[in-house]
């Protein structure tokens, strides 16, 4: 774990630091706005935001990249969020949605009901959560004895994803006829979001953020550790599960939308961590705002990097996120 100096438990340096991200997340809103097959300057951008429809690029921003942008910003959140609690949770700083095990869950059920239940597919949040929440409780059964050990959610995490994803392999063999619906799902794609998915991740996003806000001193004490927490009033094992049920409703609600998108909250929670400490107060706030900037800055570099053709953001935070969590195994061997 990253120790925090002196410099940054200071109230100025954090709000300092929440400024830098808020200003960052801004700058990568309007580039990811800008920049595509047709660039359009910031003035038409802001122009178009606040009202004028009359704008040449006025169906490419407010119809196209809009509401991806918009859901890009969502699914940052919720993602960051959703690695940052279980992170704390699991106190381990490798943990992550996609990493352990939960994403798989999210994925298997999501997957069900796209293949196999097609009809129902306006149930894949609900359905989805059902299944990131029973992985992560799955997970941490697994990992528990008398306590649970970082390096055993690892391998709880890695050998229930194995098992959940052979179910997905499972699904494509035999509904190859519908397979090609549900690729861009196991991917982890922003392509074609419209103002129907920023509606259903939005009170999603919202709630959980609202939650995991209102729950961050608790976090703070469960870090304390089992004996000290409960010395002070906290029902450990209630909260533990609390924290678990919001990390997969999150991360399910992402995936829901975006598939199966991995280590953003592995690589957004760690990088506040290290600037802002380990006070969830500051860093859920922090995490979510660096969340935006490098989801919709991925989705940016994916699309204008090999044009015309679209890299899914998915294999852009693999790209990123694959040497990322190597090399926190390699520095976890020398702390």
């Amino acid at each position: 774990m990253i120790k925090n100096s002196g410099f940054k438990n200071k109230l100025s340096w954090k709000l300092f630091i929440i400024g830098l991200f808020m200003s960052f997340a801004i700058i990568s809103i309007i580039i990811s706005l800008g920049f595509g097959a047709v660039s359009v300057d910031v003035r038409s951008i802001l122009s178009i935001l606040f009202g004028n429809t009359s704008s040449d690029y006025y169906t490419i921003i407010w119809n196209i990249r809009l509401p991806r942008t918009l859901v890009a910003v969502f699914v940052g959140i919720n993602l960051a969020l959703s690695g940052a609690l279980l992170q704390g949770v699991m106190r381990n700083p490798m943990a992550d949605p996609h990493i352990i095990g939960v994403s798989s869950g999210a994925g298997l059920f999501g997957t069900t009901m796209l293949l196999v239940f097609p009809a129902f597919s306006h149930l894949l949040v609900p359905v989805a959560f059902v299944g990131a929440l029973a992985s992560a409780l799955l997970i941490y059964l697994l990992a528990w004895d008398r306590g649970v050990s970082p390096m055993r959610i690892i391998l709880a995490g890695v050998a229930t994803s194995a098992f959940l994803n052979s179910g997905v392999s499972a699904l494509y063999t035999f509904y190859s006829d519908r397979i090609q619906g549900a690729v861009s799902f196991m991917v982890g794609s922003l392509s074609a979001k419209s103002w129907g998915h920023v509606d259903t991740i939005i009170p999603y996003s919202i709630i959980g953020l609202l939650l995991a806000l209102l729950s961050a001193q608790r976090m703070n004490v469960l870090l304390l550790g089992d004996s000290e927490s409960k010395s002070l009033g906290l029902n450990t094992e209630g909260y533990r599960l609390w924290f678990i049920a919001l990390s997969a409703l999150l991360a399910a609600s992402a995936i829901s939308i975006v598939g199966m998108l991995g280590f953003v909250g592995l690589i957004v929670p760690h990088a506040a961590r290290m600037l802002v400490g380990n006070d969830y107060r500051i860093l859920l706030p922090a995490s979510a705002l660096l969340g935006v900037t490098v989801l919709c800055l991925s989705d940016t570099i994916g699309r204008i990097v090999f044009a015309p053709i679209e890299l899914p953001v998915g294999i852009i935070m693999g790209m990123i996120g694959a040497p990322f969590f190597l090399y926190l195994l390699r520095k976890k061997r020398t702390l």
